[in-house]
């Protein structure tokens, strides 16, 4: 079959947004009417959807889904709210924690290994209210504490397979930088040194242990160190060097110069895992399951 086709002169924009090559119109003999009709249609509709195609911003993000434009946090103000948590609230209640408690309880010279746990027990209570008060005070008028820690959250990214992936990788690490840190110097657990005592005391203890270092302990270091810190940097700078500043300042708030490559491998792969989902939740899963195997471990080589 036969159809017999002739160019029309056509207006200038006769294309979507943008001039394209005139497009061929049937013959007003032609037999086919509505054949001529729904080619134009068709390239019309080509033509809008390529144009729709090409001003379509790209949504991928890279590695890291923290948005560089939104810090919940006034960028003049978070080495000073740090410091405020540093010196009003980590060094009291963290490091000098037992020795208020000892005062208290007026025993000098020193609390037996269930009293010490539950003192560590109520000191990270403490610190945490605390931090989660100072955290509201600072915020941004238009933000919402409540409401922070899911606003860089990516549906688009696996929770459970970033926290798997990440353990394993954490596990990795710090087993390798064990082994060439016993080369040279003999190196401590990166647990606390008062936690083998504990474990081998009563079962309240215990409870308390793990309550401590699994539960209170995760949720306030990935408040402090990943969900402010690590979100504000990243507001100024790449997310490398935010992780790599934040796990600086992580490693060194545990004042243990022994443990300071392995806390701050331990740092790189949370804030690694947190930008990746934007999901605090990933983080703290890594550390609480890692502390747990700490425990685990340092229970079943306690004699």
């Amino acid at each position: 079959m036969l159809v017999f086709w002739h160019h029309y002169p056509l207006p200038e924009k006769i294309s979507c947004a943008y001039n394209k090559p005139p497009f061929l119109l049937p013959s007003r003999a032609s037999p086919f009417p509505s054949r001529s009709k729904l080619r134009l249609k068709y390239s019309l509709k080509y033509c809008c959807f390529k144009n729709e195609i090409a001003e379509t911003p790209s949504k991928d993000k890279g590695f890291s889904v923290l948005e560089s434009d939104n810090n919940p946090w006034d960028n003049g103000s978070v080495w000073s709210t740090m410091a405020l948590y540093m010196f009003y609230l980590h060094i009291p209640f963290g490091v000098g924690g037992l020795s208020i408690a000892a005062y208290v309880l007026h025993q000098p010279a020193g609390l037996d290994p269930q009293s010490q746990v539950l003192s560590l027990l109520v000191m990270q209570i403490l610190e945490l209210a605390g931090t989660l008060l100072l955290l509201k005070n600072t915020i941004k008028p238009q933000y919402k504490l409540a409401h922070f820690f899911r606003h860089n959250i990516s549906e688009e990214r696996n929770l459970v397979l970033a926290s798997a992936l990440g353990l394993s990788f954490l596990i990795l690490l710090v087993f390798l930088s064990s082994l060439l840190i016993d080369t040279f110097i003999e190196a401590k657990a990166v647990n606390n040194p008062i936690v083998k005592e504990i474990l081998q005391s009563s079962d309240i203890a215990r409870a308390a242990c793990i309550l401590v270092y699994c539960i209170i302990t995760p949720v306030l270091e990935e408040t402090v160190y990943r969900g402010f810190l690590l979100t504000s940097l990243s507001s100024t700078m790449s997310w490398f060097h935010a992780v790599a500043i934040s796990s600086a300042i992580f490693s060194g708030a545990h004042f243990s110069g022994e443990n300071f490559i392995q806390l701050f491998i331990i740092g790189c792969v949370l804030g690694s895992s947190y930008c990746w989902t934007g999901n605090l939740t990933s983080s703290f899963l890594i550390h609480s399951l890692y502390n747990a195997l700490t425990l685990l471990i340092t229970y079943y080589l306690r004699y």
